[in-house]
């Protein structure tokens, strides 16, 4: 948890009780990451979801329409053609055998993961190092494809992976304390659209029961769920 001189300042400026409006929450979330880096902001929602239930394990994939604001490192599982493809999409490490072989080895230089199903076996022997990561191919969130191009240029491009955790939070960056309140705010709709469409049918009572924006260094700035 962050803390320091700047952090309680920031947690004195304003009414942490309070729920804001969406577009109001990411403004003071703007206005609160003054670190000498661009924060991060990040979106967290509690849902009314059971996670140890199979069918209430939310779990996808949505593009921001803003972008993501940071350079994400894509590594593809890939052979022949494919890896080609992977290379020309601007994939920064492409391989096959030797890739899991790197990576075994602690080499983790990348962000997300794709494969093509034939390559599978490989990567499921790298579950130990890679589930803990969050880093596994995964067919929902569209990372295990024959179509490696297409999912390399839109993890590149804005695509990011969502889902719940053992308590049934899911944590999003949305973007970046430089973008406009504009972009942001395109960003968060997006985001809370999707976890929308992906309601369970068996999930019961309150749905999005808490959201939260907050910046890498700042403190966590309610939004008031029953506006969305």
């Amino acid at each position: 948890m962050a803390s320091g001189k700047r952090y309680d300042n920031a947690t004195k400026s304003f009414d942490r009780e309070e729920a804001f409006a969406a577009s109001e929450a990411l403004a003071l979330s703007k206005n609160l990451a003054t670190a000498k880096f661009d924060e991060t902001i990040e979106l967290v929602c509690r849902l009314g979801v059971d996670p140890k239930k199979a069918e209430e394990m939310i779990r996808g994939t949505v593009a921001l329409p803003s972008g993501t604001g940071r350079d994400v490192r894509v590594a593809v599982f890939a052979q022949g053609e494919a890896a080609l493809q992977a290379k020309e999409a601007g994939a920064d490490i492409v391989g096959d055998t030797d890739l899991a072989e790197q990576i075994e080895k602690g080499t983790f230089d990348f962000d997300i993961a794709i494969a093509t199903p034939e390559m599978m076996p490989v990567v499921g022997k790298l579950g130990r190092v890679l589930g803990p990561r969050g880093l596994v191919p995964n067919p929902k969130t569209g990372t295990v494809t024959d179509n490696v191009a297409k999912a390399v240029k839109e993890f590149k491009g804005g695509m990011v992976e969502y889902r719940t955790d053992k308590f049934g939070n899911i944590q999003v960056a949305i973007g970046k304390a430089s973008f406009d309140e504009a972009s942001l705010l395109a960003n968060f709709e997006t985001v809370i659209e999707e976890l929308q469409r992906v309601k369970p049918s068996g999930a019961k009572g309150k749905y999005i029961k808490k959201v939260v924006v907050s910046s890498t260094m700042g403190p966590g700035i309610k939004i008031d769920e029953n506006n969305l």
